[in-house]
């Protein structure tokens, strides 16, 4: 949104697009949201689509696709090796990226298997700014542990701090002179943390982080799934690139790492992911696992029109008016917020709008899964899909007793170019009247729940009837209104 000043001074974000294509939604009756949540078991992830107005659970393939991308997708080369289709994308990820060696894979979490099988072995540590949920259990799976190195200002729910997600460099020295730099697999950061607000990471810490990492030969990779929220924060917040361009700051952090992988399914907006990097034997290494895991070397999972519309998702990733449509969304929700006094992490950062469980809920304990509570609480009084962040989201120690999260967040997902600002608002008027009955709100407990990766199946049910006597409340007040 490029200085749009408004004559009548309200402060609203500006679509950069229009919309040419309309999806159906419905938003079903109150009582069929109690059940709805119900059968699901209390996991938003086990909701189906027909019973859910706005889908805020992930950004993760779900963003608009733009016309040229869809349009793209009907000139592909569907050869099983050798595509010229792969051609292209390889040479697009060298243009934008500068790296010369691509491995394609079918999404990020493939990236991670790959990359921790290939470099963790037992016993070792992966030192990084913030875990994500599939990163860290598949460097568990292959017998490392992951080291979370984060600032103490990374876990200030309200803040000015415009880099909450750098890593903390005093630390990894630290770590590294204490237990040698052969016991570290890799540094990892996160362009984004995507479990503690979507806060970003400076320019300057990647440079700093790299600088150690080559000092002792310890591989740098840049999880690079939320890159683009991370370069609009960098072009915004950091004085010393505010002028250059999204690509050369992109060619910047690109450098400072060995490895760079993504999940296409939020950089680029279509199904798919890859590695990339320019150290060749690391490249051959991985390039013998893919077949096994993934498929031949020029398709690795993904579909050739998949990958056709990546190439021109890659291209409008550098276009500073496309990847500003999610932060300015969230700025402006998270303002409205903040406004009405509805706890919520600050600064803004990407990927969405990050409500603070743990504030909201204060009156139940953290052992009653808050963040679940409230994304429980959302739907049945919205329709809103969000996706918790919290205790749910950790694994249990080893005794079996609950890791209590250092936050408990709910975040509500705005994917670009896909919700309008009446919808958005919508959203901020039921979270007003939530909020001024969340002492309605009760906590949930397991009754089914998986060993590994529990937020995505596992199912919880309420401690009390407290969804009964919101779902009255609401009733109450709203009549028969949706």
């Amino acid at each position: 949104m490029a200085n749009i000043k408004y004559f009548l001074g309200e402060e609203i974000p500006l679509e950069m697009h229009k919309v040419r294509m309309v999806q159906r939604l419905d938003l079903v009756p109150i009582e069929r949201r109690l059940q709805a949540i119900e059968e699901a078991g209390n996991n938003t992830f086990l909701l189906y689509n027909k019973d859910i107005y706005l889908d805020m659970l992930t950004d993760s393939g779900v963003n608009a696709m733009s016309d040229k991308q869809t349009a793209a997708m009907l000139v592909v080369d569907d050869s099983y090796a050798g595509s010229a289709t792969f051609t292209r994308l390889k040479d697009k990820i060298y243009e934008i990226f500068d790296k010369k060696y691509f491995l394609p894979v079918h999404q990020g979490r493939a990236c991670e298997n790959l990359l921790s099988m290939f470099f963790v072995k037992k016993g070792m540590y992966v030192p990084m700014n913030y875990h994500f949920t599939t990163t860290k259990a598949h460097i568990m799976v292959n017998g490392g542990e992951v080291l979370e190195l984060f600032k103490p200002e990374a876990l200030e729910p309200v803040s000015t701090h415009p880099f909450k997600g750098n890593i903390d460099l005093d630390q990894l020295q630290k770590l590294i002179d204490k237990e040698g730099a052969e016991k570290i697999a890799f540094i990892r950061i996160e362009a984004g943390t995507n479990l503690i607000g979507g806060q970003p990471v400076a320019m300057e810490n990647y440079l700093a982080t790299s600088k150690i990492a080559r000092k002792y030969n310890i591989p740098f990779i840049i999880d690079a799934s939320l890159w683009a929220d991370n370069l609009h924060f960098i072009k915004t917040r950091e004085e010393k690139y505010k002028n250059l361009s999204t690509r050369e700051i992109t060619k910047i952090m690109s450098e400072s790492a060995d490895i760079v992988y993504f999940s296409a399914r939020k950089l680029g907006h279509v199904r798919g992911g890859g590695i990339i990097t320019n150290n060749e034997d690391i490249f051959k290494k991985l390039l013998e696992l893919l077949p096994l895991y993934e498929g031949f070397s020029t398709y690795g999972g993904m579909s050739t029109r998949e990958m056709e519309a990546m190439v021109v998702g890659l291209d409008e990733t550098m276009d500073e008016e496309m990847i500003n449509q999610g932060p300015i969304f969230i700025k402006y929700m998270v303002g409205e917020l903040v406004k009405l006094g509805i706890p919520v992490i600050t600064p803004p950062g990407g990927l969405g709008v990050h409500l603070n469980a743990m504030e909201f809920l204060s009156h139940i304990p953290q052992e009653q899964y808050r963040a679940g509570s409230l994304g429980s609480a959302l739907y049945i009084t919205s329709g809103v899909r969000g996706m918790e962040r919290g205790t749910i989201s950790e694994e249990r120690e080893a005794d079996g007793s609950d890791h209590l999260a250092a936050v408990e967040l709910l975040r509500l997902a705005l994917p670009r170019r896909v919700f309008t600002l009446s919808q958005v608002k919508y959203t901020i008027d039921r979270l007003a009247w939530l909020y001024e009955n969340r002492k309605l709100i009760g906590g949930l407990e397991f009754y089914e729940e998986p060993k590994v990766l529990r937020f995505f199946f596992g199912k919880l049910k309420p401690t009390s009837n407290w969804q009964e006597k919101l779902v009255a409340k609401f009733k109450a007040d709203f009549g028969d209104s949706l």
